[in-house]
């Protein structure tokens, strides 16, 4: 179920083009949109995805088994049209005060500001729930979205050599980007 905060959330954007976008969290009923959203995503994009997003059953998974304690997951809409996914994985025990963050953009929405503002809007609602740092986890030969984060006040706090395989075999080193939402208490 989705918590009350969570329910009415909407945030229209606007981007630097002029387009209009409304931000709001996943339902269930958004499987038909995301089915379309991932549909034509390219063998390249493909690559970098933890799930086959091209298969419906994946994303029918992701609607049926939907836990915002878990993942909390924001949807870009222009008009009825998806045209982007982020979302924020919830870190548990010792881990709960961390989430990890992910986006992905249709084609023709990218490089257009849409994913600051997404990454923006989850940054806020990380706050809103208390979390106290954000970490994404990016391929190194991504640099035009390692960028966009550094942008955004994420740092560079490690990179890991061969961390993510392709489904050829052939690996990849990651970085791991870090924001920190509250003030860290060091004092003595």
């Amino acid at each position: 179920m989705m918590p009350e905060q969570l329910k009415n959330y909407r945030n229209l954007v606007t981007l630097k083009d002029g387009a209009h976008v409304l931000l709001r969290v996943m339902t269930p009923e958004d499987q038909k949109g995301l089915e379309e959203l991932f549909a034509p995503v390219s063998d390249e994009d493909l690559l970098y995805f933890r799930d086959n997003v091209r298969d419906p059953a994946v994303i029918q998974r992701w609607c049926r088994e939907l836990d915002y304690t878990r993942v909390l997951p924001l949807l870009a809409l222009v008009r009825d049209r998806i045209v982007g996914q982020a979302t924020l994985h919830f870190g548990k025990g010792p881990k709960r005060h961390l989430g990890e963050v992910r986006i992905f953009l249709s084609r023709d929405f990218r490089q257009r500001g849409l994913g600051s503002k997404m990454l923006n809007a989850l940054i806020d609602l990380a706050r809103k729930q208390n979390l106290h740092t954000l970490i994404a986890e990016i391929v190194i030969d991504q640099t035009r979205v390692i960028k966009a984060f550094q942008r955004l006040g994420f740092t560079l706090r490690a990179t890991f050599d061969d961390y993510f395989m392709l489904p050829d075999g052939d690996t990849r080193d990651v970085v791991v980007l870090m924001l920190c939402l509250r003030p860290r208490s060091d004092d003595f």
